[in-house]
């Protein structure tokens, strides 16, 4: 079993910057591919970006590339989203997710889910 925790969101004006983390409980975490995603009101869940068990595979949404980077530290058990050049678009509830299987791009493809933070930016 594996718990995830996600904090860093808020409310920041558009153009600026946020660092989201996502803490997992267990011994397993290096383990699994971590991934973000993300839900804006009405919508569905957003594919945003994963990275490997081992931190040297990435992948992002295409429309995630430029101010998107995920990183993860696995000493810390944490995995990190930091958004650059904030839109209102970017507007959603962010979530992290775990994955055994490698660095999927689809949630069906997870594993564990964490609750969410949620990022509001204002314009």
């Amino acid at each position: 079993q594996v718990q995830l925790v996600e904090s860093g969101g808020g409310l920041v004006q558009a153009g600026g910057s946020l660092r989201l983390s996502c803490t997992a409980s267990g011994r397993t975490f290096s383990s699994f591919a971590m991934g973000w995603f993300r839900q804006a009101p009405g919508k569905g869940r957003e594919f945003v970006a994963v990275i490997s068990a081992s931190g040297r595979i990435t992948y992002y949404a295409d429309s995630m590339k430029g101010r998107f980077t995920i990183g993860r530290d696995h000493a810390k058990n944490t995995v990190y989203l930091d958004i650059n050049s904030l839109r209102p678009e970017d507007t959603a509830v962010y979530y992290c997710a775990a994955a055994r299987n490698v660095v999927p791009r689809t949630a069906p493809g997870y594993d564990y889910w964490g609750q969410g933070t949620q990022v509001t930016v204002s314009s």
